[in-house]
């Protein structure tokens, strides 16, 4: 299958936290849409790695994802090593994305930066010819690299270099990080607190998208940064 976007996301619920909302969009403009989680959130304080497979399957039909995997690498204990490289331009030759998603540069869990770094390195990788990779059917995959390859901001706010008007995804980006019930507020859950788990900072997400909405003049917005000059054809195309 090929893909427009391919979203890459360190943990379940990374991407629909940070760019569910443009995700949604894009599937509602007719755009192929897939999600790659990279560990199965094992190390958790609540839930398991059963239940947030469970949730992550809720949150892509709310969203409208066309494929969604998990890579199981080690939750905690990602690394930008050649063998999870490889593993990462298998999908990206695989879906063929004209752009990657990919998480934060810098943030508060160690493992989303590393995996920016670790997906940014796979991108242009995946470019080279005489890196030799093979499908699950022992097929000779051909070289293939994104047009583009953002990174969404996370827990830090991280000036970002653009954004998108979500305003009309808002509410199923919303409900789709509501599936992870195990995660998130829920009064009834008496399993412990974590800094992701209170009331606060479930509408922290919702005046997140409200506050970049604001400085663009719209109701919500998602942010991301960029390593590379970005280009319009036209000056008329900035709003």
């Amino acid at each position: 299958m090929k893909v427009d976007i391919l979203a890459f996301g360190a943990h379940p619920d990374d991407v629909e936290l940070s760019c569910g909302g443009t995700l949604h969009k894009a599937v509602q403009e007719g755009k192929v849409v897939a999600v790659i989680d990279l560990t199965r959130g094992e190390l958790g304080t609540r839930g398991s790695a059963k239940i947030r497979e469970e949730e992550a399957n809720s949150a892509s039909k709310i969203l409208g994802i066309h494929s969604r995997e998990n890579l199981e690498f080690s939750d905690g204990f990602i690394f930008n090593t050649k063998e999870n490289q490889l593993e990462i331009i298998k999908k990206i030759r695989q879906y063929q994305p004209e752009i990657v998603f990919c998480n934060a540069i810098e943030d508060r869990h160690t493992d989303h930066a590393k995996s920016s770094a670790l997906v940014r390195d796979a991108c242009f990788l995946s470019g080279l010819m005489k890196i030799e990779t093979q499908d699950t059917a022992g097929i000779a995959q051909k070289a293939w690299r994104p047009k583009a390859v953002y990174s969404y901001i996370q827990w830090k706010n991280i000036t970002p270099d653009f954004v998108v008007d979500i305003s009309s995804s808002i509410d199923a980006k919303m409900a789709a990080v509501a599936a992870y019930k195990s995660q998130f507020f829920d009064p009834k859950n008496k399993a412990p607190e974590t800094p992701i788990s209170s009331k606060n900072f479930m509408e922290s997400v919702r005046y997140r998208a409200a506050d970049l909405g604001r400085l663009v003049h719209t109701a919500y917005a998602e942010g991301f940064t960029s390593d590379r000059l970005l280009a319009v054809e036209s000056i008329f195309d900035l709003k």
